[in-house]
């Protein structure tokens, strides 16, 4: 038993799902809509549909581990408790690179459209607010970082909702391609597999955050909800991205009618509804990407307080949990201080980065499943075992192969980059400490023990 407080169990079902769709920030999907319609020639919903089934699949794979693995640490946990510890830690340091870097990116986000709105203004100024904000509430207590999101979320989801209203309005005044009722968006002449699937690779940025939920299994009031919100997460999030990309591709069939192809949010508000729309269409925006920013700050400050007090990083710094607040506020100050470097770079830069750790984790949680059950268990005597432990599993993996396939060039470049530096790392600390990282392992009792 730790002589340590372990992290406080005050998260209810909903208050989970609202993170991992806080994660997910609902409205990128119009951030992105211009480039995925021009990669996908006019078929953004069917690009989202493959992603989509993508992910289902893999869901299913982190709800099983959840259940056997109630701690945190997400993909890091299951494939150091399943397979080898130091192929775990390599799994983690390569999805930290997915995780650490999406509170930067939100940071930049909101950094620009400060910057767009108040010119004079130095753009350093914005980026130390609303990281000092977001790292000052995960401090606190998860369940201010809860609270805030919720309403954020909740507004950036309404939002969205008259959006689709509006859309509606403009198609049945003949706009577009005047009827929602159209197959147009899935599929016509020009529409490929091997575009569709490039488009799949930027929509699956997306979907990132579902998985991130498994962070907050020690943190869940009753650890069964958390399988049940990665699936609810998926499933509301999937829903939105699909009928919010059919409407809007409906409207705009291409994207001749805007001026910046790059980030259409804005023009698609104001043609939809006008200016006074515009404005709150952009302020549910940048209330996504906070409430984005405070969930993936949060999460990745879980899979670092893990990866602490396991040992394969500074235990004193990223294992310690505040004696009264529960949080690894540590971690969670590490984490701003890594999301200060968005004063600097481009948004282009850093997010060619991310799909590369997501894609990592979602690929290692399907060969877990197939490593404990299949291979550890010898669960494969049934049919319905061989169903859920083999044939799932590898179709999950294998889609996931099909997006590595048609990664970013740069996204491969920078991610082997940070595995190459992960496998140094754990030479260093080998040759520092004389102990191997195995040796570093708690058994799983004694994790099952801390948890509780």
């Amino acid at each position: 038993m730790t002589d340590h407080p372990g992290l406080k169990r005050s998260l209810g079902l909903w208050a989970i799902v609202a993170l991992g769709l806080g994660y997910m920030t609902p409205t990128v999907m119009f951030d992105t809509f211009g480039i995925v319609t021009d990669e996908t020639h006019g078929a953004v919903p069917l690009a989202y549909l493959v992603a989509l089934v993508v992910m289902l699949f893999t869901a299913i794979s982190y709800g099983r581990l959840v259940r056997v693995f109630p701690s945190a640490g997400s993909a890091y946990t299951y494939t150091r408790e399943t397979i080898h510890p130091v192929l775990g830690f390599l799994v983690g340091w390569t999805a930290m690179l997915d995780y650490l870097l999406l509170p930067l990116v939100n940071a930049l986000i909101i950094r620009l459209y400060m910057t767009s709105l108040f010119p004079d203004s130095p753009g350093w100024i914005w980026v130390v607010l609303i990281v000092a904000v977001i790292t000052g509430l995960n401090a606190w207590s998860i369940n201010s970082t809860s609270n805030v999101n919720f309403a954020l979320v909740g507004f950036a989801m309404v939002m969205i909702v008259v959006f689709v209203v509006l859309a509606l309005g403009q198609l049945a005044d003949g706009v577009g391609q005047g009827t929602v009722l159209t197959s147009q968006p899935l599929f016509h002449p020009g529409v490929h597999a091997p575009a569709i699937l490039t488009g799949a690779t930027v929509v699956c940025f997306s979907f990132i955050g579902f998985d991130a939920i498994s962070m907050y299994t020690e943190e869940a009031k009753d650890r069964s909800d958390v399988p049940k919100a990665i699936v609810l997460t998926l499933l509301i999030g999937g829903a939105v991205f699909l009928a919010g990309s059919q409407v809007a591709q409906s409207v705009f069939p291409d994207t001749s009618r805007f001026s910046l192809v790059d980030d259409p949010l804005p023009e698609m508000a104001f043609l939809v509804g006008g200016r006074l729309f515009q404005i709150l269409f952009v302020s549910a925006a940048f209330a996504a990407t906070v409430a984005s920013g405070l969930s993936s700050h949060a999460s990745v400050s879980r899979l670092l307080h893990v990866m602490g007090r396991n040992r394969v990083l500074p235990q004193r710094v990223f294992g310690y949990v505040h004696p009264t607040r529960r949080t690894p506020v540590y971690a969670v100050v590490f984490v701003g201080l890594v999301s200060l470097l968005a004063i600097t770079p481009s948004l282009e830069l850093v997010s060619s980065m991310i799909n590369f750790g997501a894609l990592t984790a979602f690929s290692f949680v399907n060969i877990c499943v197939i490593a404990l059950f299949a291979v550890r268990r010898r669960e494969v005597r049934t049919a319905r075992q061989v169903t859920t432990n083999l044939v799932l599993p590898l179709i999950g993996f294998g889609l996931t192969g099909l997006l590595w396939s048609h990664l970013h060039r740069d996204a491969l470049v920078t991610g082997l980059t940070w595995t190459a530096i992960g496998i140094a790392y754990a030479v260093v600390l080998r040759i520092t400490s004389g102990t191997r990282l195995s040796d570093f392992e708690l058994d799983l009792s004694d994790n099952l023990m801390e948890v509780n």
